[in-house]
């Protein structure tokens, strides 16, 4: 019998009333001054995130465009006789 690990562990997405019940538990957790704390932090997490990620890939971009000027720049496009 097959059955799939979300059947088997009676786990998926949470509808409408889950999520009700989540925004209530954090909002008792939490207090309702807390939270606008929490999401700024949440939010500079986020941006951070971002911009190590565009680092990164503005790195990488340049590391691959001086490869190429390099190698374009090595070869002789013609020579003189």
């Amino acid at each position: 019998m097959l059955v799939s690990i979300n059947n088997l562990l009676f786990i998926s997405m949470p509808g409408g009333s889950e999520w009700l019940l989540i925004v209530l538990a954090v909002l008792v957790l939490f207090g309702g001054r807390k939270i606008p704390e929490f999401m700024r932090g949440i939010g500079r997490g986020i941006r951070e995130f971002n911009d190590a990620k565009n680092n990164v890939k503005k790195e990488i971009e340049d590391g691959i465009n001086d490869k190429d000027n390099n190698t374009k720049q090595s070869t002789p496009s013609s020579q003189a006789h």
